[in-house]
């Protein structure tokens, strides 16, 4: 097993690059764990665990800020947060959950990567008929694999043109948290799987989630951060997949 300091100093750096850029960091948190070697049945309550502190941070700062709609969260998230308890309440097995993880972290990569440009657009909300099911297939994935779905939620919001840049990280962040905490609770038993070096964990993402908070206001080079990310979440997800 890898050092606890070490790994902590890996959490506050990705805490610090995901919530510059908008994100809680789950996929990177899963990531290092796969490349750590952490046992399967540490990871999932782990990752939601660290996602849920720094989601919250991003979530107060967007939202003392105004970039926030309440209405647009609800309605991604009537759905995804019931879903995201089922997720996380199924146990898909150590085979099984590799997978999972591996083709989400490839998938997350790519989304990163592949990241719209935000720039100025007219928006048309969606309507519930679309926002229901699209919460609700996000929020499953979040609690089968670990993760807070923002990382998908928030370039689909763009790309659909469903809400205006700056209410898209305070949307996600939102969303990411109540997602981690449904996943989490859906967890039960399993919770007791978590390492014993989790409050160091927690604390490193905390620092990191303000850290990134302070470089998200700098003249960071933004889309470099993306593409690096996302070079990590490849490489853990080949290592998942065995390919």
């Amino acid at each position: 097993m890898i050092d606890p300091i070490f790994f902590s100093l890996l959490l506050f750096g990705a805490a610090a690059l995901y919530s510059a850029v908008g994100h809680g960091g789950a996929s990177a948190y899963l990531a290092l764990m796969a490349l750590a070697g952490f046992a399967p049945e540490q990871m999932r309550p782990l990752a939601l665990a660290l996602n849920l502190f720094v989601s919250a941070i991003a979530f107060i700062q967007f939202r003392r800020t105004g970039a926030f709609d309440f209405k647009l969260f609800l309605m991604f998230g009537l759905a995804a947060i019931p879903m995201a308890y089922l997720g996380g309440s199924i146990d898909l097995g150590s085979t099984w959950h590799r997978r999972a993880l591996g083709l989400v972290l490839f998938a997350s990569a790519a989304a990163l990567a592949f990241r719209p440009k935000l720039a100025s657009y007219s928006v048309s909300p969606p309507s519930l008929g679309k926002a229901i099911p699209t919460g609700g297939v996000l929020g499953l994935i979040a609690g089968l694999t670990g993760t807070g779905g923002g990382i998908f939620l928030s370039p689909l919001l763009v790309l659909m043109r469903w809400a205006e840049t700056r209410t898209v990280a305070g949307v996600s962040a939102a969303f990411i948290f109540c997602n981690s905490a449904a996943g989490l609770i859906g967890q039960g038993a399993r919770l007791s799987a978590l390492p014993p070096a989790t409050p160091f964990y927690i604390l490193a993402v905390i620092i990191g989630g303000f850290a990134g908070s302070w470089l998200s206001a700098t003249r960071l080079p933004k889309v470099a951060i993306l593409r690096l990310l996302s070079l990590v979440l490849v490489i853990a997800g080949i290592k998942l997949l065995g390919v």
